[in-house]
């Protein structure tokens, strides 16, 4: 698998690249690599920000400069990119990032994940040259490279050999709930409480009496409900049409990029 992720912080990666799940898939064939947006731009001081149209607090990462750095990478017209390979920009608005969409993810050849920074992106940069929009929770980060790195983790580490054990992919996943069935270090008793009668010192327990019955309740009693007749899609079953992207509302104020961008910018980044 080909995951590129386009960020203004790529060194942020290096410590990702690192982990022992990570570094596995990348022995086995997959490739994960960085591109920097300010790479790309012609403004000076290597800004990539603008002004978002009818003012307000903060700014906007260039349609410009995205578009650069995709047609550099790909050597095609992003526009058409997306008709090649998911394009993904990362924002809290968007499909939110679980199980069946990481499988999905997992299917794909090659992704490219955009990362946000400031207020976000120019709406041009979803409407024109991505195909999803994906967010890793109902909150708001600074910068889209922390959910970058949770879609490539929750990605890779379903490739074979990622993990010590490939059955881990899907016991530990919330496809039939068996993410929550609880597990018991096997000693004789802890500040916590005893241990199960069938562990004994030094054994891992992992409860799987009433399989995926006991999973939900456990899941209902931890807040996250999940339903334990869901089952992992076959490759067959996932759908391979692009997800819709999340156009801004009819009539809302569009986002601008400063005229002229061969000249001075009209603040630093």
């Amino acid at each position: 698998m080909e995951i590129d992720v386009f960020t203004l912080f790529p060194e942020w990666f290096g410590w990702f690249r690192s982990q022992r799940h990570v570094g596995n898939a990348l022995a086995a064939g997959s490739r994960l690599e960085c591109v920097n947006f300010r790479d790309h731009t012609t403004l000076s001081g290597g800004q990539v920000d603008d002004m978002p149209f009818g003012g307000g607090a903060g700014m906007v990462l260039r349609v410009d400069v995205v578009e650069r750095a995709l047609r550099a990478r790909y050597e095609i017209d992003p526009v058409e990119l997306r008709k090649e390979r998911r394009v993904i920009a990362l924002a809290p608005g968007g499909r939110l990032l679980d199980e069946r969409l990481v499988d999905e993810l997992t299917a794909e050849p090659a992704v490219t994940l955009l990362c946000g920074r400031y207020e976000g992106f120019d709406e041009r940069i979803i409407e024109h040259f991505c195909s999803d929009v994906l967010s890793v929770g109902r909150y708001v980060l600074s910068g889209g490279e922390l959910a970058a790195m949770v879609v490539c983790d929750a990605v890779l580490r379903k490739l074979p050999g990622a993990l010590g054990d490939d059955r881990s992919a899907v016991e530990e996943s919330f496809w039939e709930g068996t993410r929550s069935i609880p597990i018991t270090r096997g000693l004789p008793s802890t500040a916590g409480g005893p241990s199960p009668r069938s562990c004994s010192p030094g054994t891992t327990h992992k409860s799987s009496s009433g399989g995926a019955s006991a999973a939900a309740s456990v899941a209902r009693a931890r807040g996250t409900p999940i339903d334990p007749r869901a089952r992992p899609p076959s490759d067959a079953a996932l759908d391979p049409r692009p997800l819709p992207f999340q156009a801004a509302p009819a009539g809302s104020p569009r986002l601008r990029i400063h005229p002229g961008h061969e000249g001075a910018p009209p603040s630093p980044s």
